[in-house]
């Protein structure tokens, strides 16, 4: 394992993050693939054993039971210390106009949840799910710079939201002397890459680490065109994000199975190695759902591109209306 730094901060990650949306019961929650506590606790394991130290989750995975087996597999398995636990907050946690959002009310309730849940005293990184055009934006920052002063959060991030809504938010940030968000937690992927646009200059320019999710489009280029796992039947959230693009994101798909073969390696290898390789990058965040998974995945940060690879990869892609958020 290789590590870094999480933007701009002195807090050090491994260069490949383990996303926890795949654990919980799968009764709880809307996701209907997710792994049960024994096994996401065992695949846990396993990736502290891989040198892995960055694990980020959500309230609102599994309803709360993501964090609750991660916090269970961090106390069994390592020091706290040693490990990274990055969390969320916005997502629908209860019923009525309060139980969502990024009102004071909200997050001062949700970040008690979230530190139960996870048996820990402090949060590594606080990030806020999705923008909330309803609560006041000071509100928000105000509140997340008293969870930094009081210990409960040691660094803030956001994710998915425009640049200038990004931009705004940091520039309110440093107006007003409050802790400032590190980290950008956005959509990228060899089918998905509008945050290149301004998302991405915006996080060069500030100092600012990306933290992809679905960098490998939710193992549409782990895999051949067409193919299909158990996860995609139950994946309508993924179906949208991809629909549309059928044709160039079929050429992309065939040309990361032709660098894979030329290179001897898998798919996700080449896939996950193309997103390192862009410098604004901290640390993606990978799905995988079993130890093969990630023994696979690692293996892609001895990957070194060639200009003749990454053209094979990029020629096909087209512009498409933005997702994920």
């Amino acid at each position: 394992m290789t590590y870094g730094k999480l933007g701009k901060s002195g807090a050090t990650v491994s260069a490949i993050g383990l996303g926890c949306l795949g654990f919980g019961s799968p009764d709880r929650g809307a996701h209907a693939w997710t792994l049960r506590e024994d096994e996401a606790k065992s695949l846990l394991r396993h990736a502290v054993e891989l040198g892995i130290n960055f694990f980020d989750t959500a309230n609102v995975y599994s309803a709360g039971h993501s964090e609750e087996i991660l916090g269970a597999a961090v106390a069994e398995y390592c020091r706290r210390e040693e490990v990274v636990i990055a969390s969320k907050v916005h997502g629908e946690m209860g019923p009525g106009p309060n139980g969502w959002g990024l009102s004071r009310k909200h997050i001062l309730w949700q970040v008690e949840e979230t530190l139960r849940r996870l048996r820990t005293e402090y949060i590594d990184l606080y990030q806020v799910h999705r923008w909330d055009g309803s609560t006041p934006l000071e509100e928000t920052l105000e509140t997340l710079d008293q969870l930094v002063r009081d210990g409960k959060v040691r660094y803030l991030g956001a994710s998915s939201m425009h640049a200038w809504q990004f931009a705004q938010a940091l520039s309110l940030q440093e107006k007003h002397g409050l802790a400032q968000f590190i980290t950008m937690q956005n959509h990228y992927n060899l089918l998905y890459r509008e945050e290149e646009r301004e998302m991405f200059p915006l996080c060069a320019d500030q100092g600012i680490g990306a933290l992809p999710y679905s960098p490998l489009a939710r193992g549409r280029l782990a895999r051949p065109w067409g193919a299909r796992t158990v996860r995609q039947g139950y994946d309508e959230q993924g179906h949208e994000l991809y629909r549309g693009n059928e044709e160039a994101d079929h050429s992309i798909t065939d040309a990361v199975g032709n660098v894979a073969e030329g290179r001897g390696a898998t798919r996700a290898q080449i896939a996950l190695a193309w997103v390192l390789a862009n410098p604004v990058v901290a640390s993606p965040l990978i799905g995988a759902t079993a130890a093969s998974h990630l023994d696979d995945n690692i293996e892609a940060l001895d990957i070194q591109l060639t200009e003749e690879e990454f053209a094979a990869l990029e020629e096909s892609y087209r512009p498409r209306p933005v997702a994920g958020f």
